[in-house]
């Protein structure tokens, strides 16, 4: 006697859901090495905070330049409060990023959060002194930390999920990549500010030093930029 196997419907949702996953899984494994979503993700994460956290080891140059009165320390608390109203924008910026990234997909957020990031960036290296265009500048500056702030806060969330989403045979250990990237580049805008203050004087600090890390994100930013445009989507 022959027994006949149950024929089961193409459009059964089983067969669509494992056809589907499948799918998925050999796209993105044969279109997007892991290795490259850990650098697409990780570099963007690194730039980010980079240009975020420089700012802190030049306040006191920054302060002298953007933010003078009669008194140093009043200028310099101003200046670093500019740098915290970076960290009011985070929760905002993970919050809107967050909705827009499970509307627009991963790739695109992360795209988008470094182009944001890289506008605050250009804002500061290009800005000019309160000497210069008066009032203008500190307004100016606090609006261009407000824009990273806002950048930094969306990219942490969005790149972690799409490490762990390309990655999930080992999501805590490729997602890990995203804290090791930022201990790195607080490492390295300490670097450049032990450097230049080391090796040029008041004048020199005050005339271009301080905006030598700021061009070298700009620099680094267009390579990230380009990698994540070229990663698949989660």
């Amino acid at each position: 006697m022959t027994t006949t196997k149950p024929v089961v419907p193409s459009d059964s949702p089983h067969v669509a859901s494992t056809a589907s996953s499948a799918y998925a899984a050999s796209t993105v494994g044969a279109t997007t090495p892991t290795w490259r979503v850990v650098v697409a993700a990780s570099i963007g994460n690194a730039l980010e905070w980079f240009d975020l956290v420089v700012y802190g080891f030049f306040a006191a140059t920054i302060s002298k330049l953007f933010f003078p009165s009669g008194n140093e320390t009043v200028s310099l608390m101003i200046a670093l409060g500019t740098f915290g109203v970076s960290f009011f924008m985070r929760p905002l910026g993970a919050i809107v990023f967050g909705i827009y990234a499970d509307r627009a997909g991963r790739k695109a957020a992360l795209t988008l959060s470094i182009g944001l990031m890289m506008l605050g960036t250009l804002l500061i290296a290009f800005m000019p002194t309160y000497a210069a265009i008066g009032i203008a500048a500190p307004i100016g500056l606090t609006l261009a930390r407000m824009i990273q702030g806002f950048s930094a806060g969306g990219e942490f969330g969005s790149a972690t999920a799409f490490m762990a989403e390309h990655a999930q045979h080992r999501r805590g250990f490729f997602s890990s990549f995203q804290v090791a990237s930022q201990g790195l580049t607080t490492l390295l805008a300490a670097l450049f500010g032990v450097t230049l203050t080391s090796n040029l004087d008041a004048a020199q600090m005050a005339s271009w030093g301080w905006r030598v890390p700021f061009f070298f994100g700009l620099i680094i930013g267009p390579v990230a930029y380009y990698i994540r445009r070229h990663t698949t989507e989660t």
